[in-house]
């Protein structure tokens, strides 16, 4: 088998004044994979990070632990809340960090995602978020938009890579 191959299709570097989301759109079906490395902060009080795909919010279900370093807890969910980010009441310039990664994103079947974050403080609690997701829908996925409760602040930077497992 050869090895898997990692190529960047694009990336998004977040500018003056923030943005409320980044969509990756007309997304090649070349590849077998999809891998995006995010590196953001929100800028309000909230962790919070959606995903939607094809421009849909929908048919999302997901399986979640977290923790904060003292306690641990799982839960559920039927959104797109994939991400924990850190938030403006963190240490200042600290940016959460997190990757999604979305197997056979051009096949027939329900899309799979795991996604895998943290949310950096620099002080007494910081964040770990573990998610297991379901879109539960057979189209091919071109495009997906992260978005938050909030906006993301200037220098936050999401890439997107496709993954050649042939």
């Amino acid at each position: 088998m050869a090895n898997p191959t990692m190529t960047l299709i694009a990336s998004n570097t977040v500018g003056s004044g923030g943005v409320s989301s980044v969509t990756f759109s007309s997304i090649p079906a070349t590849y077998t994979d999809l891998v995006v490395k995010v590196s953001a902060r929100n800028t309000t009080a909230t962790l919070d990070c959606y995903i939607n795909f094809n421009g849909s919010s929908s048919n999302l279900s997901r399986k979640v632990l977290y923790g904060n370093g003292s306690s641990a807890t799982s839960g559920s969910g039927s959104d797109g809340y994939v991400i924990w980010l850190s938030q403006s009441s963190d240490t200042a310039n600290t940016f959460g960090n997190a990757e999604i990664y979305i197997p056979n994103y051009t096949s027939s079947n329900y899309k799979s995602f795991s996604a895998d974050s943290v949310s950096e403080n620099n002080g007494t609690t910081a964040y770990q978020f573990l998610d297991a997701g379901l879109w539960s829908s057979s189209s091919a996925i071109t495009s997906f938009t992260l978005y938050s409760g909030s906006n993301f602040a200037q220098y936050s930077t999401f890439y997107l890579y496709g993954i050649n497992n042939s």
